[in-house]
């Protein structure tokens, strides 16, 4: 059985229960875990299902008690606009600053009576063909897309093509496909490493490694920013301290060669990370090598997300919108299919460096 199909038998099991009167109005359904068990499915599967049920009225949430069975009054104003829905693709779902993107989606198309069809890619490109196929046979109105691997060729350009066709709005978050050249919404990345970069040389750090995730354009954009630190002062960075991963070799390249890198006599005194995310990693790997941040090594990472404090060591890290960007997105989406305005722009959003307690000043005394 296909994950689509596990998560259908999953959301029409729920609305049996309530058209048949076994969940009453007010009363609250399963736990996520209950639902997972009794169904034998995955945790995304289940929220897949739960979070529309929710959007159509079915269901409402409460913070910090659970999920309860919508009153007949509620559900009836959603289904009267259950037809406007908006397919809202990302690589991930639960994971690091998705779930900020997503609410801030939610919150705006909630407010303007859609409802919202969610998938995740995996950044990967036979999932990102399902998922299409899936908004596709949903027939929603528009189109949210974050890119899968978005420096390399796209083999499923043709569905994008075919969204242009039915006249389907889309826009794409965070990059886009070069080859499409669609509306986007984008933090500038290539300024970010740059900012990034620049603040570790001018605190004095010469030898400054960078971790940079190259199968998207985030990652490339922010290598370039960190190389363009660099040039501008005038200075040479040490090839053999440029590191860069793909989705699929993550853990051994953080594992194996920032340790490798980091063993040696002369490491670098501070890293640029991707993101946040590999940045946890690294301190992780700090302290298993009995190293100190700031200490002995300066870390700075992109996104300011939760992961940014949520240690003890406070990263130092650029801005990415999140929620913004997503409320973004979807204001667009409902402005085209509301307005047919061919007019409407995309944004791209400019970072600011958060300084906070991973970086230190090799000058002073």
């Amino acid at each position: 059985m296909s994950e689509n199909t596990k998560y259908m038998m999953v959301k029409n099991k729920i609305k049996e229960w309530i058209t048949e009167g076994k969940v009453k109005p007010g009363e609250k359904i399963y736990s996520e875990n209950q639902l997972v068990g009794m169904f034998q499915v995955s945790r995304h599967t289940v929220r897949q299902a739960v979070g529309e049920l929710v959007h159509e009225g079915w269901l409402y949430r409460e913070r910090g008690a659970g999920t309860f069975c919508a009153h007949r009054n509620n559900r009836t104003k959603s289904e009267t606009t259950a037809g406007k829905s908006i397919g809202v693709i990302t690589t991930y779902l639960s994971d690091y600053i998705f779930p900020s993107i997503i609410r801030g989606i939610e919150s705006y198309l909630t407010e303007n009576g859609y409802s919202m069809v969610v998938a995740s890619t995996n950044n990967d490109f036979e999932k990102e063909k399902q998922c299409l196929e899936i908004m596709l046979e949903r027939e929603v109105d528009g189109l949210i897309v974050e890119p899968t691997k978005s420096h390399d060729f796209n083999p499923n350009l043709n569905y994008y093509l075919n969204f242009e066709q039915k006249n389907i709005p889309y826009i794409m978050i965070n990059q886009f496909y070069q080859e499409l050249q669609p509306p986007h919404i984008i933090v500038n990345d290539e300024r970010g490493g740059y900012l990034a970069t620049n603040h570790l040389l001018e605190l004095g750090h010469r030898k400054i490694a960078g971790l940079f995730k190259v199968d998207d354009l985030q990652g490339m954009e922010r290598m370039k920013g960190f190389i363009g630190a660099f040039r501008e002062k005038g200075l040479s960075f040490f090839p053999q301290m440029m590191m860069t991963y793909a989705t699929e070799n993550k853990q051994e390249v953080v594992l194996n060669k920032v340790k490798e890198l980091l063993s040696q006599k002369e490491r670098p005194t501070a890293i640029v990370c991707y993101n946040d995310e590999i940045a946890m990693n690294v301190l992780q790997c700090v302290r298993e090598l009995q190293l100190r941040v700031p200490e002995d090594i300066s870390i700075v990472s992109h996104d300011d997300s939760y992961l940014s404090v949520a240690s003890e060591t406070k990263l130092t890290s650029v801005t990415h919108p999140k929620m913004q960007l997503g409320m973004d997105a979807a204001k667009w989406i409902v402005g085209k299919i509301e307005t047919k305005d061919e007019q409407l722009e995309g944004i791209v959003y400019e970072p600011e460096l958060i300084i906070r307690t991973s970086t230190k000043n090799l000058e002073s005394k």
